[in-house]
This record gives C-alpha cells, sequence and structure tokens, in this order.
C-alpha cells in the first residue's frame, strides 16, 4: 500500500487544531486534551492511510473498524471523524453541550461516524474480538483497530483479552497500545508498571511490533493492513502526552484541563495557525 506521508502530517495537525478548537468550546467542562493529543497521529494514519473508511463509507458492511477503548479521549476521534469528513464540522462546536452527540466518551452513533460507546476502560479489546470472530465467519475482508492506552492496560480484562485473541487465530485484528507512560493519577511506571510489553505479547502468541506513536511513515509501516497472518497484531507506540503544544506536552496536568484563551491563542501559534 502506497501513502502520502505528507498528506497524513497536514491531517493530523488539523486534528490539533480540532481538538484545540472543542477543547475550548468545553469550558469549564474542561476536556482529556492530553490523551487525545498522543493519539492524533496514529488515528490520521488510521483514517487517511490504513483504513478503507472514506473510500466505502459507514453503511459498507466491509468497512474497517475503529474502536477507541480509551474512550476518555474522545477528542482524537471526533477530530478524525471530522477531518475525514464522515462528521459534520459544525458539531464540534457542541463538544460536551447539553444533550450533544459528542460527550466526553464516545457514545455510538453510526450515522457520524461512532462505531462503539466506550466509557470504562478496559472493554475496548473484548469488544473488538468479538466483532473481529463475526467479520471472519461473514468472511468480510476487513480490519478490526482497537486504540487502548497504556494505563488502561492495568485492567484484568484486558489481558484476558490479550489471552483470547491468539486463540481464535484473529488475523484481521489490531491492537494499538498508545503508551504515553502517563494515567489519571500519576505516571504508569508508579501506578502499576507494565514492564516489557512486547515481550508478554509476544509470549501470549501476538505479532508484535513497536514504534514511534509520531513518526507517520514508521506508523503507516506498522500498520499497514497488507499482511498474511493469523496472529493478531499489536502495535506498541512510544508516545508523548499532549503531543503537539509545548505547555501539554509530559504534563500530566493535562488529563484533563480547561483550556485557556491564552492556552488556546498559544497552541493556535505553536501549529501556525496563528494571525
Amino acid at each position: 500500500m502506497r501513502f502520502d506521508y505528507s498528506e497524513i502530517e497536514n491531517h493530523a495537525r488539523n486534528m490539533r487544531k480540532l481538538i484545540l478548537d472543542m477543547g475550548k468550546h468545553a469550558g469549564g467542562h474542561a476536556a482529556h486534551m492530553g490523551g487525545a493529543l498522543s493519539i492524533a497521529d496514529v488515528m490520521a494514519v488510521l483514517y487517511f492511510g490504513v483504513m478503507n473508511t472514506r473510500v466505502v463509507g459507514m453503511g459498507a458492511q466491509e468497512r474497517d473498524r475503529c474502536i477507541l477503548s480509551k474512550g476518555h479521549s474522545s477528542l482524537g476521534l471526533y477530530s478524525a471523524l471530522i477531518e475525514a469528513g464522515l462528521m459534520d464540522e459544525s458539531l464540534k462546536d457542541t463538544f460536551e453541550d447539553d444533550c450533544s452527540s459528542l460527550l466526553g466518551h464516545p457514545v455510538k452513533n453510526r450515522n457520524i461516524g461512532i462505531e462503539f460507546t466506550n466509557g470504562s476502560l478496559g472493554m475496548g479489546l473484548s469488544i473488538g474480538i468479538g466483532v473481529a470472530i463475526a467479520c471472519a465467519k461473514k468472511e468480510i475482508d476487513n480490519h478490526v483497530y482497537v486504540v487502548l492506552g497504556d494505563g488502561e492496560c492495568n485492567e484484568g480484562s484486558v489481558w484476558e483479552a490479550f489471552m483470547a485473541a491468539p486463540k481464535f487465530r484473529l488475523g484481521n485484528l489490531v491492537a494499538i497500545i498508545d503508551c504515553n507512560r502517563f494515567q489519571l493519577s500519576g505516571a504508569t511506571e508508579d501506578v502499576m508498571p507494565l514492564g516489557n510489553m512486547k515481550e508478554k505479547l509476544d509470549a501470549f502468541g501476538w505479532e508484535t511490533k513497536e514504534v514511534d506513536g509520531h513518526d507517520i511513515e514508521a506508523l503507516c509501516s506498522a500498520l499497514d493492513p497488507e499482511k498474511d497472518s493469523e496472529k493478531p497484531l499489536a502495535v506498541i507506540m512510544d508516545t508523548v502526552k499532549g503531543k503537539g503544544f509545548s505547555f501539554s506536552e509530559n504534563d500530566n496536568s493535562w488529563h484533563h484541563a480547561v483550556v485557556t484563551q491564552k492556552a488556546y491563542e498559544q497552541g493556535l501559534s505553536e501549529l501556525g495557525f496563528g494571525d
């Protein structure tokens, strides 16, 4: 598969602006900015390089599925859907509003590209396994992508799913693990160290790859769907929480924070959207 890396990079830049816009609109409700920014690059790779969703449409049975298991990072998903034209851009001005379709955690609404509801962490990979099994039984030639967080991997249900996927020989399943080294209550290493994820998932029977989660070319190579294997694929991403803005990078206070006017203007400037 051929990829236009510069085009994908530009989409990722636009997505960071959308994340900033929606975070600012949330006002006092605040927004989970840090984790959304750490997955912006991989979401751009999925929607503009790897997945077939934009081409075949949300109504097509053969569409690839994207499950955001780390649901609090919903802005990473919403920005991708808006940038891809699967969600109307006007919805960005409703984020966190009463009765909005864009809540802090995704609520299933396929009309605007949201495939699955996700709130409590640790559920997405199990859902992905079920969807991957169903697609395989129906002989649908597609892939199911599940985006998890490293903090989320504290949940036992995630490890049950890690055990199950190789048993079912789900070569159509891809787990993308966002290792930004932080979670709500602090550094992942302090809360619950994960050790060597690659060695563990190798032992569980996954095909595993480690990649810089902000290197578009490396992500495209790791996630290229043209592989022939019965093993599920795990892509372990080394990322920076809050990636893209000097004031939020590796600062866990941006896990969930209010976007002030000052931060908003600085963010626009750093992206090159300032006056």
